[in-house]
């Protein structure tokens, strides 16, 4: 089992003027995406991980929070935080329709990043492709 020992090394803050918070959902997704965390996998604590990375309780408790309504991870009191269970396969209209909210937000952030949509796309085929060896 995967633990919080090994994402709490990896967690680092750039100064890129990315929200602390959204720097720290995106690399917990990142791992969660390439197979470092599984579902189960217990997360650093809130705590762990602010002392570690120097910033205030708060960001980290924001971070996790949106990871949370997004269904990555599930926080259980007195417990931890863990990563979740993917969600059992919607019906293709709800998968379409959450293929398009995603699709949306994902071009927003790229367009605010600077990226072009046409990178972007062959970026997610590469990385779709890996995923399938």
């Amino acid at each position: 089992m995967h633990t919080q020992h090994q994402l709490l090394p990896a967690l680092h803050i750039e100064a890129t003027g990315v929200p602390i918070y959204v720097q720290l959902r995106e690399q917990v997704l990142a791992a969660m995406g390439a197979g470092q965390l599984r579902p189960g996998d217990q997360m650093p604590t809130m705590r762990q991980v602010a002392v570690a990375l120097r910033v205030d309780l708060n960001t980290v408790r924001h971070a996790y929070d949106e990871l949370e309504r997004m269904g990555a991870v599930t926080l259980v009191r007195g417990r931890g935080s863990f990563v979740a269970e993917p969600p059992e396969p919607a019906t293709a209209s709800v998968q379409a329709k959450a293929a398009d909210k995603l699709a949306r937000q994902t071009l927003a952030m790229a367009a605010a990043a600077g990226v072009a949509p046409e990178i972007l796309i062959e970026r997610i085929a590469a990385l779709a492709a890996k995923q399938e060896d």
